[in-house]
């Protein structure tokens, strides 16, 4: 037997093969209203569960996201209040060298550089505050947002299960 005979019977097989098939498929009733209705409904059903699971899995992250700019707040609040005690203690420290050895002195001019300094560093960290304060209420507006639409596909799902409910009882 060669390879060419071999080749003829393999492809006649297969074609009879395909013929079957395809008869097979022929003989298949549609599918009724009712069927693709249900089939629909478990699509719909599970549509939503991966809907409900991606929202879940956002609000989780922004929840994430506000505990850690509530955090940042504290730390830059606490930076702050903190330069703010050396600035009065910096212009404490000025009044008294600027009494005790002149205004132009050494010690004068040092505590104005160091109350300078301690300034800077409170109006940065005060900036730092006010963009925690934008972040977390960004993070807040974001988690409120993806509540809602976790409620929405809640409501969604709660509806397709309902209405397979509906379809397998009325089939």
């Amino acid at each position: 037997m060669n390879a060419q005979s071999l080749l003829r019977r393999s492809v006649l097989i297969l074609g009879v093969a395909g013929f079957l098939v395809d008869g097979a498929y022929a003989q298949a009733p549609e599918p009724t209203q009712e069927q693709l209705d249900i089939h629909n409904d478990k699509k719909d059903v599970r549509q939503d569960k991966r809907d409900l699971a991606k929202d879940r899995a956002d609000r989780n992250a922004d929840q994430r996201d506000i505990n850690h700019d509530r955090r940042d707040l504290a730390k830059d609040r606490v930076d702050r209040n903190q330069d703010q005690r050396d600035i009065n203690k910096d212009k404490r420290d000025l009044r008294k060298d600027d009494a005790k050895y002149g205004v132009n002195s050494a010690q004068a001019q040092a505590d104005r550089k160091d109350l300078h300094t301690d300034r800077v560093d409170s109006n940065k960290d005060q900036r730092d505050i006010n963009k925690d304060k934008n972040n977390l209420t960004a993070d807040r507006k974001d988690r409120n947002q993806d509540q809602k639409d976790i409620n929405k596909d809640k409501r969604d799902l709660r509806k397709d299960r309902k209405d397979l409910r509906h379809d397998r009882k009325s089939k």
